[in-house]
Parts: structure tokens; C-alpha cells; sequence
């Protein structure tokens, strides 16, 4: 019975979803994959576990004489002396106030005595021979080896020499200091606070376009793009900075006052009127958090607008309390009602005009919008890999009132950026990567039902099986805690500084031992630096200059795809032999014409594609001498990007067909079954292990290291 409480609880887990608690917890859900306890292993490795030793070379000459000097001492004597030094309570007192704690005094111990034993003694430095000499006879005392032990334990682990500066150096309590601009202008923070839907970015962009010089600040690159549209639009010359790409209102020899960028683009050295920084609670993101922090306080604005859930008025507040800032928050209220249905959908035919159903894979995504379907409803879809265009145009096509596709599967991808006419926001599941939703998340995507001004004014939130209805409520009613700490980032002069003191250390272990041993304060933790470490370790043995690599390994890849990562290694191996990386070596790279997508599979090599190019022009907007056929590539990827919306309305009619030939094979296969007629006792005696694992392949929302684990647990009960 207890070898069978694992499948047990995963079946539990994914069937019952909780639905008769109260209090959702994501403990009840394992995080197989999760980052944030990927990074939280990552965080308790100290610097003792990280680095790594350093051989300690012999004397090559030997020193006239050393045989009078050192009598009889051999091998045996030197293990005796240095036994008995390793054992002395006040060597271990002195190394520990020289950094060296017990786990390293181990280690530089060993190294010592294999340098002061070796085959030929004349190899050793002659002072210390003759101090072990001396020790061997009893005339000196084992503690005097310590200046020599400490010398080589500084040779062994060179980080020992320079300790204290390599912690003032990773000393990331006072970000503050950091933007002098900034630091420089008596700002005023305003806080609008509020739910979605409820006009406070409108508030805060009706700002921005009143002042004389303004910067936005947007989560996504298609918010950024928005507000350039609609400020040219409205007659006020605007520019557009994301990382991929560079757009002007008249041209780039006549910037404009107004700037819309993406948050990571913000340039604190930049002075301006007002500054809007949108979505502000994206502060405690565990991979973006460091570019909310770094714009807040960075930001060199008289007027600051932060736009975000109440949930971070607290954080700012204590954020902006040493430098002297204090906010106005002005409350917003949501401008049309959002309700939770008493009833979830459970039957694809229930599913109505103006519906999206929210699931957390593409897996899922295409499970639901085969249903769909199958049950003569065509969707719009939306999810993370499909690029702005596609984004764009299907979010038109859901939007158009004349147009069939008037329902909508999406992942949680529209909880910012893109204005969508949905009145049910249904959600497919209520966990993401096995873990609960929490709160604010959940309320983030349930808040798109609703839009002030449409026919959809009045929003309704609610599950596809009813058993997740009663979790999704609770989920809901769950107070969201004030974000208690924010997300804060590494600078490169930080690490350039870092990596002099360690001139032999790779930059992946630069990266582990700043995160050894720099400190935060209860405010912050670090991200980015594990994001960069995975792309530092792909490129690890191609020699780069240091600021190269650190700039090679803060682009936005996705690590988890293999074949966009070994393009990112081929793209630094070329730039490391100082040959450009030209359009044509890129194209052939990808088979060049991409052919137009017929299976899913095709559609996400399109996609990969498509990150590749805009892999492309992020690197181009920062070495463009080396990357030199940017304009070239965007018009790749412009192409990429409408074949890709072509492979998604084709994709959506091979679902048609697909449903209705399987539609026909199962009636084959069930009149081949009446024909067959098999016998009672086989239909009673199914194979329990396989059905259920079929069972579970069938569902959407599932993953692979859940089914990985039932698989290993029944195995293990079949034995």
C-alpha cells in the first residue's frame, strides 16, 4: 500500500484539484520543473561548494646543501608534524579568521601535505623543509607551519586573497546608489492602484502624452508598439525602443520627445518629464523582477506613474524610503462587474460567442481547439511562441464581430498587453507547471472577462470541468499578500570588476561565486543570473571577450529548445573568429525558403525559426558592425511571421479534417469490435496499468514528468 501512495497522490492531485479546500496551497501541487526551486537549490550552494582548487607547483631548483639542513626528515616524519598542526584547535581559529572554514581547511589541508610529501623532497620550498626538519626534532612547534599553510591555501583558492573585496563588490543591499541621474531629481511617485479594467494606465498615459518629454515603460513588446500607434496617431511624435528593434517617428537623427519602450529598455541616464512605468507588481517576477526594481528606482523622471495591483504599494514604499521618496496612490475601482459562474462549462457545446478558454501549454491548447472543432466551432489561438503579427492578427479575427472565429484558446499570454472582447474567461486548469495558480495570477487572467465599452462589458470567470470550479473559487477569494520582496539584478561592472580579482574563473563560475557570496537585503532577491548562467554554460568553452559574453548570455533565448540553443552556440563560435554574421550565413542555417507548415510539428520548426531571426536582430541592436543585415533579417522575419499566421488558419482546418476522419475511424474500429465479438472475460479484464496511463496521455494538462513518475511507480508495484 505505501509503494502505491505516490500514483495515488499524483492521481489525486490531478483529478480532485483540490476542490474542497478552502485554502489553495501549491504545496499540494509539485513543482517538478519549477524555477524557483531550481534557484532556491542554487542559492544555498556556498562558496566552498563552488570553487575549484588550484595545483600549487614545486621549486625547480633545488637549493645547495638542503641535505645538512634537513638531516633524516622524510615522508613519514612530515605526516607526523602535519598531523599533529591539523589537529591544533588554534590553527583551525586562525584559518577561520583568514575566511577558511572548516570545509576548506580540509581541502587546502590535503593539498599541503601532497605539496610537502612528494617523491623528491628537494622540490619543496626550502624555508618550509627546514621548519619540518626543525619540528621533526622537537625544537619548533607545529603551529609556526601556519604562515605557510595560509600562503598555500591562498594559491590553492586565489578567491581566499581577495575576500573582502569580492564582497563589497556583490554588495547588492543599496541598489539605490547605483543611479546617480536618477538620484539627482526630486521626483514625485504617483501609484495608480487597481484591479484590470479599471483605467488607471489610461490615467497615467494621459499624462504621458500632456508632458513635453515622457518615457513608457510596457511588460510586452506589443503593449510597447500600442502606445507608439496611438501616440503618433494622436499627433504626438513618439518613438518606439524594444529589444529588437529601433522605430522612429520622423528619423533617428531627429528623436522624439516621447519614447514607448519595453521595461528592460529604459536608459537611466535618459532625464525626462514623466515616466510611466506599467504593471508595476511585475517587481516580484522571478526572471524580469530586476527591470521593474531597476526603473523604479532608476527612472530620472520629475513625475514618476506606476500603473499595478494594490498588492505593491507596500514594496514601493519601502523601496523609495531610504532615498527620501514618498507616493501618492490614487485608487481605481474596476468600471464593469466581473462575476464567477456558479456553473463550469463541462461540454464543448456549451461553449458561446465571446468565450476563451485559458489553458498553460501548447499541448493544451490544441486539445482544446481540436474540441472545438469537433463540435463545428473554429477558434481563434493565441499562445507565447507565436510571434506579434500572428498575435495581432488572431486577436483581430476573435475581435471582429463578423468573423467566425468568435471564440478564443489562449494561454495565460493575454493576461497583458493585448486588448481582446472576451465576456467567459474559462479556465482549462487551475494549475500551471503542476503548481496551484496563485492568487493574483488567476485574477490577472480572470479580469480579462469583461471590456468597459463593448458588448462584453459585464465578465465571467469560470472552469471547463466542474470539478476545478470550487478551487478556482477559492483561489479567487484568497487575499493577495503585499509583495514582501522584488527582483534585483547584477550590473556588468559589477561582474567585470568581480571577474578581475578572479582572472582565472570561467564566467559561469563568476556567476556561481557572486551568488555565493553577494548579499541582499530582505527586500530583494537576485534573478536573471540563473537565466544567464544556462547560456553561459552553452558557450563556455568558446573564447569571448568578458563583456561579449555577458551581453551573448542576457538575450532572451529559450534554453529549452535544443535546436534555438545550438544555433546561439554557432552564432558565438562565428563571432568569436571576428567573422560577421551575415544574412546569408544565418538563412542557410535555417533551409531557406521555409516551406509553409502542414503538421504541427512544421508550425513549431516556423516558430523556431522565427526566434532565431529575432535572436538575430536583439544581438544586431547591440554589436550591428558584426551583425551587420539587420533590416534584411526583420524582413525575414516579417515573412516568417505571415507564413506562420497562414500555418495557424491551416492548422485549425487540418483539426476539421483530423476530427472527422477520426471521427470515422472509430466507428470502423467499433463495428470491426461488434464483429470480432469478444468474450466477457475479456472485456473484464483490461490492463489496469496501461488504461490508466492512456487515460492520462488523453488529458491536455498533464506533463511529462508526472507521467514519467506514474510510470516508475507502477513499475515498481508490478514488481
Amino acid at each position: 500500500m505505501r509503494r502505491a501512495s505516490g500514483v495515488l497522490r499524483v492521481l489525486g492531485g490531478l483529478t480532485q484539484r483540490c476542490s474542497t479546500s478552502s485554502t489553495p496551497s501549491s504545496s499540494r501541487f509539485p513543482a517538478m520543473n519549477s524555477r524557483r526551486k531550481r534557484n532556491s537549490v542554487r542559492k544555498t550552494a556556498t562558496i566552498e561548494d563552488i570553487v575549484e582548487p588550484r595545483k600549487v607547483k614545486h621549486v625547480t631548483q633545488t637549493a645547495a646543501g638542503m641535505g645538512e639542513w634537513i638531516g633524516s626528515l622524510d615522508n613519514t616524519n612530515i605526516h607526523m608534524s602535519l598531523d599533529e598542526f591539523m589537529r591544533r584547535p588554534m590553527v583551525r581559529q586562525l584559518a577561520k579568521e583568514n575566511g577558511i572554514n572548516d570545509k576548506l581547511f580540509m581541502r587546502s589541508f590535503k593539498s599541503f601535505r601532497e605539496y610537502c610529501t612528494p617523491e623528491d623532497l628537494n622540490s619543496v620550498d626550502p624555508g618550509l623543509l627546514i621548519l619540518l626538519s626543525d619540528i621533526s626534532k622537537g625544537t619548533k612547534d607545529c603551529e609556526m607551519l601556519y604562515p605557510f599553510f595560509l600562503d598555500h591555501a591562498k594559491q590553492v583558492f586565489p578567491h581566499l586573497e581577495a575576500m573582502d573585496d569580492l564582497r563589497i563588490i556583490s554588495d547588492l543591499t543599496r541598489p539605490h546608489n547605483w543611479y546617480p541621474e536618477a538620484r539627482s531629481v526630486t521626483r514625485k511617485i504617483f501609484f495608480h492602484a487597481g484591479p484590470t479594467n479599471s483605467g488607471k494606465t489610461y490615467h497615467a498615459l494621459k499624462r504621458f502624452g500632456e508632458a513635453k518629454s515622457a518615457v513608457f515603460c510596457g511588460p510586452l513588446k506589443l503593449l510597447a508598439a500600442e502606445v507608439f500607434h496611438r501616440t503618433n496617431e494622436l499627433g504626438i511624435p513618439c518613438d518606439l525602443v524594444t529589444g529588437e528593434e529601433r522605430r522612429f517617428a520622423k528619423d533617428n537623427h531627429h528623436p522624439s520627445q516621447h519614447l514607448s519602450s519595453t521595461v528592460e529598455m529604459l536608459s537611466t541616464q535618459m532625464r525626462v518629464e514623466v515616466a510611466v512605468i506599467d504593471e508595476i507588481q511585475m517587481l516580484r517576477d522571478e526572471q524580469r523582477g530586476w527591470a521593474w526594481t531597476r526603473a523604479l528606482l532608476g527612472a530620472a523622471a520629475d513625475e514618476i506613474h506606476l500603473c499595478g495591483e494594490p498588492a505593491a504599494i507596500d514594496i514601493v514604499k519601502k523601496l523609495l524610503e531610504p532615498i527620501g521618496e514618498t507616493v501618492e496612490v490614487r485608487y481605481y475601482e474596476r468600471k464593469s462587474p466581473l462575476a464567477i459562474a456558479d456553473k463550469a462549462i463541462e461540454s464543448y457545446s456549451n461553449i458561446e460567442p465571446g468565450d476563451c478558454i485559458v489553458c498553460f501549454s501548447k499541448r493544451s491548447i490544441f486539445f482544446n481547439s481540436k474540441k472545438l472543432e469537433e463540435n463545428g466551432i473554429k477558434p481563434a489561438v493565441i499562445y507565447g511562441d507565436l510571434p506579434p503579427g500572428t498575435k495581432l492578427a488572431q486577436a483581430a479575427k476573435f475581435n471582429d464581430p463578423d468573423d467566425e472565429c468568435n471564440v478564443l484558446v489562449a494561454t495565460d499570454a493575454i493576461g497583458m498587453g493585448l486588448n481582446l472582447n472576451i465576456r467567459r474567461v474559462i479556465f482549462n486548469s487551475c494549475t500551471r507547471q503542476t503548481e496551484l495558480l496563485p492568487t493574483y495570477a488567476a485574477l490577472q487572467i480572470a479580469g480579462r472577462a469583461g471590456r468597459f465599452g463593448t458588448a462584453y462589458a459585464n465578465g465571467v470567470a469560470t472552469t471547463m470541468r466542474k470539478e476545478d470550479l470550487g478551487t478556482l473559487k477559492a483561489i479567487l477569494s484568497e487575499k493577495i499578500e503585499p509583495i514582501a520582496n522584488v527582483g534585483i539584478a547584477p550590473t556588468y561592472d559589477q561582474i567585470e570588476t568581480f571577474s578581475f580579482h578572479l582572472p582565472q574563473a570561467s564566467f559561469v563560475r563568476l556567476l556561481d561565486l557572486f551568488v555565493s557570496v553577494c548579499s541582499v537585503s530582505d527586500h530583494f532577491f537576485i534573478c536573471t543570473v540563473y537565466d544567464m548562467r544556462e547560456l553561459a554554460v552553452l558557450i563556455d568553452q568558446i573564447p569571448l571577450p568578458l563583456k561579449v559574453r555577458y551581453t551573448f548570455c542576457t538575450s532572451p533565448l529559450n534554453t529549452e529548445d535544443k535546436r534555438t540553443s545550438a544555433v546561439f552556440v554557432k552564432m558565438a563560435r562565428r563571432f568569436s573568429t571576428g567573422q560577421a554574421l551575415t544574412y546569408e550565413w544565418l538563412i542557410d542555417m535555417l533551409e531557406w525558403p521555409p516551406k509553409p507548415a502542414t503538421t504541427l510539428n512544421e508550425l513549431s520548426l516556423l516558430e523556431q525559426n522565427y526566434e532565431i531571426l529575432d535572436q538575430y536582430m536583439w544581438l544586431s541592436m547591440r554589436f550591428p558592425d558584426m551583425l551587420p543585415d539587420e533590416p534584411r533579417v526583420r524582413e525575414a522575419s516579417k515573412h516568417l511571421d505571415s507564413m506562420i499566421q497562414e500555418g495557424v488558419e491551416s492548422f485549425m482546418s487540418l483539426l476539421s479534417v483530423g476530427a472527422t476522419e477520426s471521427k470515422a475511424a472509430g466507428s470502423s474500429k467499433s463495428s470491426e469490435g461488434k464483429r470480432e465479438n469478444p468474450s466477457k472475460s475479456e472485456r473484464e479484464k483490461p490492463n489496469k496499468r496501461s488504461s490508466i496511463l492512456e487515460a492520462l496521455l488523453k488529458r491536455a494538462d498533464i506533463s511529462e514528468d508526472d507521467l514519467e513518475q506514474l510510470r516508475e511507480e507502477l513499475n515498481k508495484n508490478k514488481k
